[in-house]
């Protein structure tokens, strides 16, 4: 396996960690609308604030979200979803439905064969 493809494995599994909790994934939904405050999304996830910046690290630590300071607030922090860890996603999910497809292709072959 080269380096490169043991990072991104490294991200994947980075991935699926933060999103096995299901709070981190109503974060995920939440923002997929739009950038949010964290106290805004600590009401809607229905979470104290410290356990909300909890999950909000473990996001930040995945690479699926960022945050940012308004102008109008330095004390505010909203959080916003990074697109490339999707795509990271994405095509980790692309290349194991098509590692998949050929093994399926090749069993349907390998069973034909044997019924001929």
């Amino acid at each position: 396996m080269s380096a490169a493809a043991a990072r991104s494995g490294e991200g994947v599994d980075r991935l699926f960690a933060a999103l096995a909790d299901p709070h981190r994934r109503r974060v995920v939904d939440i923002l997929s609308r739009g950038p949010r405050p964290a106290g805004e999304l600590a009401r809607e996830v229905g979470l104290a604030p410290p356990a909300m910046s909890r999950h909000l690290r473990t996001l930040r630590r995945s690479g699926l979200v960022e945050e940012f300071h308004p102008d109008f607030d330095a004390r505010v922090r909203v959080y916003v979803l990074r697109a490339e860890a999707m795509d990271e996603l994405k095509r980790w999910l692309e290349e194991t439905e098509r590692m998949w497809a050929e093994q399926l292709t090749a069993f349907k072959a390998h069973l034909e064969k044997g019924a001929a």
